[in-house]
């Protein structure tokens, strides 16, 4: 790292540590308990400062709801986004901002029901609060700690009934050169100086009355924008937050950021044809943004309405490369109309370093909601039982409630059995005597990408995973069935496997091919790529030291070690006879991997499980093969294993 970005990284961060977009903003949902409730989700509120956003998802149109709190006025003031209301009171709302996260009480807040809430540290290039008192004056100067110029701001008077006045950069654009509109309003832009603006790296101008009335508390949220500037992740280089605009095309269209995002929040600018003003929608990844058929979960800041989901024809739904709007009646993506958002990127951006914080894994069915434990937000299971019959149920945050089966060329299938919305597991199959295997994405080790088919050999796939991928699992997802077709780093050249069959390995062209750090190649095959509106699924994997290991050996028919450079053994192992015909055996540390006989599960079988060979033995720094199925002699087996 060069000496400007330790410099950098000192300054942004605490003993020197660069920052992560986890250490700065997250999305957490909680059910409230009327009771006291402590939010762990990593954010130094105590020691930095920030704002909470805590908004109500299940219960509509009541009296309060969309509550911010901000360490500048305390935990215990409060204002409300969909109303002009001056702050009001509540001692038990959050009583106390904490160096991972906050506290409540027994609060409105914090009853019965599903919630949702936004955190936003202070730190430069990326969020900061100011609180001043107002004098009155039309042209005064407030500073404010960005340390670059900000993309949006929302002021609000917390002393007098009053609107949200919102700045955004996109207002430079305008015939006036600045402009505003209401946080708390549907109405559009109002072309004019003087509310909010002159905004620069170090201050922005307010004016008297609106956002500077004299002997008030004026709040101000300051939202920066990166551009090719900031100073995340492992090398302080990455930018994690987007404000920007974009006009409608009505149909679809996907909105480059230069990361994916994990939260939306946006509005039309203009009033829209026989329609009006539109709402203030947000969206974040924990609540739902699937691509596909399903909707994504919206909630809107100037209103108390309940959570709802977009209308499956309109709407804006997660991409690899920022996001994605479609439809175009009215909403997102009406034609020739121009928009605003703020989007803040997908965390972490740090290679694990420690296995279970991205691979869960249980044996142990809960009674209630989540069915599986993992310990973190999960991003893809496979869910399955030891029962004969049952199948192996694939599925992922980003294609929302569906699943396929790595047993079956099936497309995905919708199920009520599939909830992401939890931070430590999520519902799945709920049947007794079941097992699942559950992964978080992170770079370097485990990837999900979407996309939709054109029909072109040599497609490149856009990916996030920051390394090359040495496995890739790719899936037709609608209106045809279609093979898992499998990529191997150590198969031979276009050579792919298929999950749900015992074949070996097979020339297939290269349906799935050439990956690099960035894409994947398929081919136009309809397993892989045909086109629109077919649309696919990819599940990229590959080895983080200590973390996870893909690899291959040649069996030798007796026994033999399989290094993986774990410490404490392999939780998890695949292995797959790629030369010849043999199963996806799964072995995992829940049912057992022990010496002696090892509960045995295929992925390409609906078989039930099996204990009647002693397939794989513990080993300290990977797993020990010692039986013919995972060590035949002369036999090329490929293996994935996490610690």
């Amino acid at each position: 790292m060069s000496v400007s970005k330790i410099v950098a990284a000192a300054a942004s961060g605490v003993g020197g540590a660069t920052l992560d977009v986890d250490d700065v903003f997250s999305t957490f949902l909680y059910e409230g308990n009327g009771s006291t409730q402590t939010i762990t989700n990593g954010i130094d509120l105590s020691g930095e400062g920030g704002m909470v956003w805590l908004a109500r998802r299940t219960i509509p149109n009541h009296s309060q709801s969309h509550f911010i709190v901000d360490t500048e006025r305390g935990g215990n003031k409060f204002l409300q986004t969909y109303g002009t209301a001056a702050q009001l009171n509540d001692n038990s709302l959050i009583t106390s901002f904490n160096s991972n996260g906050f506290t409540m009480g027994n609060t409105i807040a914090n009853t019965s029901g599903n919630d949702v809430s936004w955190t936003w540290r202070k730190a430069p290039k990326f969020f900061d609060v100011v609180k001043f008192t107002g004098d009155g004056s039309s042209n005064r100067s407030i500073s404010h700690s960005l340390g670059s110029t900000p993309g949006f701001i929302i002021i609000k008077d917390a002393t007098n009934i009053n609107h949200w006045f919102c700045w955004h950069n996109h207002f430079s654009s305008l015939s006036s050169g600045s402009g505003y509109m209401m946080l708390n309003s549907t109405n559009a832009v109002v072309n004019t100086t003087g509310v909010i603006d002159t905004v620069t790296s170090t201050s922005f101008n307010v004016t008297g009355g609106a956002t500077n009335a004299s002997g008030a508390t004026i709040i101000a949220y300051v939202f920066a924008h990166n551009n090719n500037d900031g100073e995340f992740g492992p090398d302080s280089d990455q930018d994690i937050i987007k404000c920007g605009s974009y006009t409608g095309n009505g149909s679809s269209q996907v909105i480059n950021l230069g990361f994916e995002a994990q939260f939306v929040f946006y509005k039309a600018v203009a009033d829209l044809p026989s329609y009006g003003g539109e709402n203030w929608n947000i969206l974040d990844t924990m609540r739902g943004m699937p691509t596909g058929g399903e909707a994504a979960q919206y909630l809107i800041a100037n209103t108390n309405a309940a959570e709802t989901g977009f209308n499956s024809s309109y709407g804006a739904r997660a991409h690899a490369s920022g996001f994605e709007i479609f439809g175009g009646s009215f909403g997102s993506n009406y034609n020739g109309n121009n928009y605003i958002y703020m989007a803040i990127r997908r965390g972490p951006l740090a290679v694990p370093e420690d296995a279970t914080k991205v691979f869960g894994l249980d044996a142990t069915v809960n009674s209630s909601y989540p069915r599986f434990t993992a310990g973190f937000p999960v991003d893809m299971s496979i869910a399955t039982t030891t029962d004969s019959g049952d199948p192996n149920e694939v599925a992922s945050r980003l294609t929302g409630g569906v699943y396929m089966r790595s047993n079956s060329s099936t497309y995905e299938s919708s199920s009520t059995n599939y909830v992401w919305d939890n931070m430590t597991g999520a519902y799945f199959n709920s049947k007794t005597n079941g097992v699942a295997w559950m992964w978080k994405r992170a770079p370097g080790y485990f990837d999900v990408v979407c996309y939709t088919g054109n029909y072109t050999d040599g497609r490149t796939v856009n990916h996030s995973l920051g390394v090359v991928p040495e496995m890739i699992w790719v899936k037709l997802r609608n209106t045809y069935n279609g093979e898992w077709m499998v990529f191997h780093k150590d198969l031979a050249t276009n050579h792919n496997l298929i999950l749900e069959s015992v074949g070996g390995s097979g020339n297939y062209s290269g349906r799935v091919r050439t990956p690099t750090a960035t894409t994947f190649t398929v081919s136009n095959d309809t397993s892989v790529n045909r086109a629109a509106p077919l649309k696919y699924v990819a599940y990229l994997f590959a080895t983080v030291a200590g973390v996870s290991k893909v690899g291959s050996y040649t069996g030798n028919g007796s026994s033999q070690n399989i290094d993986c450079g774990f410490s404490s053994g392999a939780r998890f192992v695949l292995t797959k006879c790629s030369s010849h015909s043999g199963a996806w055996h799964v072995f995992d540390t829940a049912r057992g991997i022990v010496s002696g006989n090892d509960p045995l599960l295929e992925l390409n079988s609906t078989s039930a499980q099996s204990t009647s060979y002693d397939a794989v033995d513990p080993l300290s720094s990977g797993f020990t093969v010692s039986d013919n199925i995972t060590n035949e002699n002369g036999r090329t087996f490929i293996f994935y294993a996490i610690a």
